[in-house]
């Protein structure tokens, strides 16, 4: 019987590859290149991007600081993204750039979620009871 393989977490390619590009988007972030009213005055951070694994499509997930705007963000950038690529693939140095998918980063939301369940009445009893005081023994 064939051993079915184990489903890997991305390559070290996909990483590194993953990597360039958010230091690129980054980059043209900052430098405020594109034109779109949506994005004006607006701080954007790329925490992760995320790459199939043929190379050829990046999930960028953004987030604009302070959190506001995050969805009409993402709309103006899915809007300029043959734009975006077009500025970041020379700095990528790849056979062929890849599409580029901008998604709302849900991590910090996920994150606060998480600190209000830890912070909770229900987890901080949890917390507060004597473990000597357990019926085992």
């Amino acid at each position: 019987m064939k051993k079915q393989p184990k489903p890997a977490g991305p390559s070290q390619r996909m990483l590194r590859v993953g990597e360039l590009i958010r230091h690129a988007l980054a980059a043209l972030f900052a430098r405020g290149d594109i034109e779109d009213e949506a994005l004006r005055g607006m701080v954007l951070t790329v925490p992760e991007v995320r790459m199939t694994p043929d190379l050829k499509i990046a999930n960028a997930y953004v987030m604009p600081l302070g959190g506001e705007h995050a969805e009409a963000a993402v709309a103006a950038l899915n809007r300029h993204r043959k734009y975006i690529r077009g500025r970041i693939a020379p700095q990528v140095e790849l056979k062929f750039a890849p599409e580029i998918r901008f998604l709302v980063d849900e991590t910090f939301g996920e994150a606060g979620r998480i600190d209000a369940l830890l912070r909770s009445e229900r987890v901080r009893r949890d917390l507060d009871t004597d473990p000597d005081d357990s019926d085992e023994g």
